[in-house]
């Protein structure tokens, strides 16, 4: 399902997407707006996310963008609360943003940068899902997770952030019980894509774009807008009625554990 093909599945709804400015949560947003949503780009920094939300608005979708650092509950209730003043509503809540950093390599070696991941993933999932419930329940919305296929498989070279990824996997799964007969579905989304911090790991290893292609049973790494962004508009969507507590794995086929 690429995006033109999406034409008008989210139209008249909201979505607010953290980590919006670039990356995978920039090319979620562009296939919501694509879909006919108004989106929502949640940037830690204007003058990243500013201009990718002047873009979509050139292109003749609604688009705005909020200043918000995920690791304050502050932050994200007053992105809801613009989202809410500008558009209304509030269809779909996707967090995306991570930040911090684990250098690969065995547990004891981990120093304390993980725990900007742990601030960006569990808190920020976890007070990102109590500021939006209010207005999720009142649509009938649904949250979106971004986690990672190191959340069930594990990693021995990346224990933290299969740690705190497996964490979203079990907030989503409780979530979809709790919220469920509120009509909130609540899914994951497990994605592997061309990205910024993807471009700079490649520089760093030249051999690591065809090592990670060559275990990728599509041989290819993933578009952030048509292989990403159409997931997220059909778990966003009434396409997805019936789909709540999963998460979909989105790379190629280098994860087939489920």
């Amino acid at each position: 399902m690429s995006t033109d093909r999406s034409v008008g599945l989210l139209e008249g709804r909201v979505a607010l997407v953290t980590g919006g400015a670039a990356g995978i949560g920039l090319g979620i947003a562009t296939a919501m707006a694509t879909a006919g949503a108004a989106v929502v780009l949640a940037a830690r920094r204007l003058d990243n996310g500013e201009p990718a939300a002047e873009a979509l608005r050139t292109e003749g979708h609604r688009a705005l963008c909020v200043r918000c650092d995920v690791t304050s509950r502050d932050d994200l209730a007053s992105a809801v609360a613009a989202t809410i003043d500008e558009f209304g509503r509030l269809d779909c809540f996707v967090h995306n943003a991570v930040g911090g950093a684990a250098a690969p390599g065995p547990l004891e070696d981990i120093d304390d940068g993980w725990l900007g991941l742990l601030a960006t993933t569990v808190r920020a999932s976890f007070d990102a899902a109590q500021v939006a419930y209010p207005n999720l329940a009142e649509v009938k919305g649904s949250l979106l997770l971004l986690t990672s296929a190191a959340g069930m498989e594990g990693s021995a070279n990346l224990p933290a952030y299969a740690m705190v990824k497996a964490s979203q996997r079990a907030l989503a799964k409780s979530l979809s019980r709790e919220w469920g007969p509120d009509g909130i579905r609540v899914n994951c989304i497990a994605p592997v894509a061309r990205t910024p911090a993807m471009e700079r790991a490649y520089r760093a290893n030249p051999d690591l774009e065809e090592q990670l292609v060559g275990r990728t049973p599509l041989r290819r790494i993933g578009d952030p807008t048509e292989d990403i962004g159409p997931v997220a508009v059909f778990l966003a969507s009434d396409m997805a009625r019936f789909v709540t507590g999963q998460t979909v794995v989105a790379d190629g086929g280098g994860f087939l554990g489920l």
